[in-house]
């Protein structure tokens, strides 16, 4: 759109009224059909329009016109404005709700508040463009209708999209605390170490088993060896 004269159409018209230049070129530079410009010119086109100078706005040179008013074949060129204003930032307000749907918000938040605790309230507000207080509201149930509140998925209610939902949900796990591994009481100890130990303790016995067992016999054979030599002495 930056190759397009502002007002368009009231650039024509002060074209067609102020210059000798063709239908084709006022066209070309203006993005109109060479017909709609000699219409224009006839007055059957933009009745009540009022001519936009385009010199005086800084979009086309009188030395530019005269080049073109001699050469029918030469197409006229934008100037290139020389101020540069800067390019102005959307700025994200609460999200609007239609009129019909306006009484499902309260739902919406009470499903939020019971599925999703974890998110906070401006994230709320920018789902279902609720206001703070509302939401305040539903949590301490003084909310005006909060006997009859049921919970209501937001996305099937179309108040936001379910993309909407799951980036303000993952940004809030983002923003929680990493909860400390001694907090959380008493835990199961892994399959590999149990096991290890258990064989460990199987194995101790056995091997006091086994000590015992040679220890045995060789009393009883240091014993038969001696009552053997009492026999050859006797």
């Amino acid at each position: 759109m930056s190759n397009i004269p502002l007002m368009p159409k009231a650039t024509a018209v002060w074209l067609v009224d102020n210059t000798a230049l063709s239908f084709e070129q006022i066209g070309d530079f203006c993005k109109l059909h060479p017909l709609e410009v000699k219409g224009i010119a006839d007055g059957e086109v933009a009745q009540g329009i009022k001519g936009l100078d385009p010199i005086s706005t800084g979009q086309l040179s009188r030395d530019e016109i005269t080049l073109a008013e001699k050469d029918p074949n030469r197409r006229l060129k934008l100037l290139e404005s020389k101020v540069r204003l800067p390019e102005q930032k959307k700025r994200r307000g609460p999200r609007y709700t239609p009129v019909s749907r306006r009484h499902d918000r309260p739902n919406a938040i009470l499903w939020l508040l019971r599925n999703h605790a974890e998110l906070k309230d401006a994230q709320i507000i920018r789902l279902v463009g609720t206001t703070k207080a509302t939401i305040q509201s539903i949590k301490d149930r003084t909310h005006w209708n909060s006997a009859q509140l049921s919970p209501m998925d937001p996305v099937t209610l179309g108040l936001c999209s379910q993309i909407d939902l799951d980036l303000e949900v993952q940004r809030a796990a983002k923003d929680r605390p990493a909860t400390a591994m001694e907090d959380r009481g008493a835990t199961l100890l892994p399959a590999d170490v149990t096991t290890g130990k258990e064989d460990h303790e199987e194995e101790a016995p056995k091997g006091r088993e086994s000590l015992d067992l040679e220890t045995v016999f060789a009393k009883l054979g240091g014993s038969k060896k001696g009552e053997s030599e009492d026999d050859d002495e006797e």
